[in-house]
């Protein structure tokens, strides 16, 4: 019994080298849940004026568009990476420029041209079902989107 373990010990780092593992490629579905959360913060930190955490969530968006390209560049027969490239050079570099300038009257606009941009995309990949649009409630309570160092709230017990 000893000889056999030793001799499946022995022969088992073999066989699993010799199996070669695919790297890990999200699904289409998993970034774009990840999309409408950073939409989400993207919206709620623009609205109190947080510039940082917007810059943040918009280049998080940037990134999470660049992966569309990079893993789904079409999907469905749809042109999605052509799409995501698209809402990237026009939406995502617009709301960059609102957000370095510090505009808020102007923040909302562009924010409501990125939302309808993903609907057209969701559209055009036939996912009219999925429609986008701004927040209405914020379901990270856990989180903080007023600006500045002072934003952490403590409570007393």
């Amino acid at each position: 019994m000893h000889r056999i373990l030793i001799a499946l010990a022995v022969a088992f780092p073999f066989t699993a080298q010799a199996q070669t593992k695919e790297p890990y490629s999200p699904g289409l579905g998993e970034i774009m849940t990840l999309q409408q959360m950073r939409h989400l913060k993207l919206w709620f930190a623009g609205r109190a004026g947080n510039w940082p955490l917007a810059a943040y969530e918009l280049d998080e968006l940037r990134e999470g568009f660049e992966d569309v390209t990079k893993y789904h560049p079409t999907h469905d027969d749809a042109p999605t990476g052509t799409m995501a490239d698209a809402v990237v050079a026009k939406e995502v570099a617009e709301l960059a420029r609102i957000i370095e300038a510090k505009d808020r009257t102007q923040f909302a606009a562009s924010f409501d041209r990125l939302t309808v941009s993903c609907n057209a995309c969701h559209q055009a990949a036939k996912h009219a079902f999925i429609a986008i649009q701004r927040p209405m409630s914020n379901p990270y309570s856990n989180q903080s989107f007023a600006p500045g160092k002072d934003n952490v709230r403590h409570h007393s017990h």
